[in-house]
């Protein structure tokens, strides 16, 4: 659900051996999902700085007993469904997102439909849409201290 990770200049030529790393002003960044993790980071000994500080407030939930493991594997669950749906009905607009990244295709998304409010029965999608959008947001907020927006 994280756009991107930042990379530090002395963190630069050791990621590009692993990945496409995007340069801005000397500095890099990498969009998220990482194409480096697929059940387990593949190159967590040389990971960037930014992922090894991360911490996921879900897990410190876990770690400090505030909320049991199942309890937080249900809060994935529903986060994937929510992320799910809104894609199927993202897919049903007259959108091109362009980004790989859902985080920004998110982004891109919420600019479009409050930019683009058209009039009859696609205004409901758009609603929902909308809807959805800011209810995953409170969801990573909340669970995970992050944010969309």
């Amino acid at each position: 659900m994280i756009g991107f990770v930042q990379l530090g200049r002395e963190e630069l030529p050791v990621m590009r051996e692993f990945m496409d790393v995007e340069n801005t002003n000397g500095d890099g960044f990498f969009l998220q999902p990482c194409r480096n993790y697929c059940d387990g980071c593949t190159i967590y000994p040389n990971r960037p700085k930014q992922c090894a500080n991360f911490e996921c407030g879900l897990l410190k939930s876990v770690e400090q007993k505030e909320l049991d493991f199942d309890s937080a594997v249900e809060i994935v669950n529903v986060l994937r469904q929510k992320r799910i749906a809104i894609e199927k009905k993202g897919a049903l607009l007259p959108f091109d997102l362009q980004s790989p990244s859902f985080y920004f295709r998110m982004q891109e998304l919420k600019k479009l439909l409050q930019k683009n409010k058209p009039e009859g029965p696609s205004t409901q999608t758009h609603l929902d849409l909308l809807s959805d959008l800011q209810q995953l947001d409170t969801l990573l907020s909340k669970e995970f201290g992050v944010s969309l927006f």
